[in-house]
């Protein structure tokens, strides 16, 4: 794993962009902070870029550094939450501006997946996450249901959980406003 790893990351600090398994189902991920990275995954997708995709952190206590003021109750929800939960904050900060959606919030998953958190450790910044296949299409539920043009149009494709069968499926989504607003988008 150490090498997958390694591999990884060194791809995202060249500003490629990776396909590799989350903490949900498996993503197409890139420097959160990489505007033409994003760019390329937009492109990847065929997904116009004012549709934001989501970034994952690998601790809570990194929020303050792309959320201009987290909610109170987001501590609580990262906390209590027995699955993985994204939400979507107000105020992104220091984050690529074509990651950041039009009301200037921002999707983030704090993962508990020790793949997807060493690689995150490791790169030292967030990553994106987007599902594994063209926008519109289903998205695959286990690594042999990716679509080969994905795979081949990635810089590198993590060989961590390739075999495994298990169906994956996308985190509960809870948007934040300001002060204790919550809205919750998807469970």
């Amino acid at each position: 794993m150490d090498k997958d790893l390694n591999a990884a990351v060194g791809t995202l600090r060249r500003g490629g962009i990776i396909l590799y398994p989350t903490d949900t189902i498996w993503g197409i991920g890139c420097d959160a902070t990489n505007e033409q990275a994003v760019t390329r995954i937009y492109s990847l997708k065929r997904r116009q870029d004012e549709r934001s995709m989501l970034v994952l952190l690998d601790k809570a206590e990194s929020l303050p550094d792309y959320v201009v003021e987290v909610p109170e109750i987001a501590w609580n929800l990262i906390e209590l939450s027995d699955k993985p939960l994204t939400l979507i904050y107000p105020g992104a900060q220091n984050l690529a501006r074509n990651l950041v959606a039009e009301d200037g919030s921002i999707g983030i998953r704090i993962v508990r997946d020790n793949f997807c958190r060493e690689l995150i450790s490791r790169f030292g910044k967030p990553v994106v996450s987007t599902s594994a296949n063209i926008s519109g299409m289903p998205y695959p539920p286990f690594f042999a249901k990716i679509d080969r043009e994905i795979i081949s149009s990635v810089d590198y494709v993590a060989l961590h959980r390739q075999n495994e069968k298990m169906r994956g499926k996308p985190s509960g989504i809870i948007k934040l406003g300001k002060g204790s607003e919550i809205k919750v988008i998807r469970e």
